[in-house]
């Protein structure tokens, strides 16, 4: 078993690693958020709506804090913070975690209002993973009130999962097309693989995460 200070260690590698190699991705979705108030001229831009103030709004503020989540997130688990500096904790993760709800909700009108680019499986699967976000950051917050920190700590974690989706939705993408050059794969999202992908990138991630906390709990 490492020690106390090894692990404090290895945790804090593993969110540098993390919150690098997902900046670039964090800084386009930023960028694409901004162009609805920096660009003259958004209709070849997929995402948006012509004549939609309100759902335009929605998305691209759904795009540019979701980059911000993906930075501040991880800086919550750092090791050492909350025994530190307990007030920036606490009010930065209530801040974090309204702003995940806000997030999800957007990206639930988003799907409501026009639909993915999927359709129906992709809606589905899109869907989901909006209302688990919306569920993981009301349950951290609500915990954290409670003060059940274990409890808390739990749905934090799974904040934390579901907060690098859609880079992992595109990191997968980018792996397949690497090995297969789009195999199952169309310009539609309807293949086998595109199909699969409306749903792995965030299922898998939290089967993992809940294994881990299961088998975290049994030898504590």
């Amino acid at each position: 078993m490492p020690t106390s200070r090894a692990r404090q260690i290895y945790v804090g590698a593993g969110l540098v690693f993390l919150i690098l190699h997902s900046l670039p991705f964090a800084i386009w979705a930023m960028d694409s958020g901004a162009l609805l108030l920096i660009s003259p001229d958004l209709s070849e831009n997929r995402f948006y709506t012509p004549g939609g103030t309100i759902i335009n709004l929605a998305i691209f503020a759904h795009m540019s804090l979701g980059a911000l989540l993906m930075v501040f997130v991880p800086l919550q688990f750092w090791p050492g913070l909350r025994a530190r500096f307990a007030a920036y904790h606490r009010w930065s993760g209530r801040l974090l975690c309204l702003v995940a709800g806000a997030i999800g909700l957007a990206g639930l009108a988003y799907i409501f209002v026009r639909g993915t680019i999927g359709g129906l499986w992709m809606d589905l699967g899109f869907g989901v993973y909006g209302v688990l976000v919306c569920l993981s950051a009301g349950q951290a917050i609500c915990y954290a009130r409670r003060r059940d920190f274990a409890v808390h700590r739990r749905w934090a974690l799974r904040v934390l999962v579901l907060t690098f989706g859609s880079w992992l939705y595109r990191l997968h993408y980018g792996i397949w097309y690497f090995f297969t050059e789009g195999l199952a794969s169309t310009p539609d999202f309807d293949g086998t693989f595109d199909l699969v992908q409306n749903f792995a990138f965030y299922l898998p991630y939290l089967l993992v995460l809940e294994l881990w906390l299961r088998r975290e709990a049994r030898t504590a």
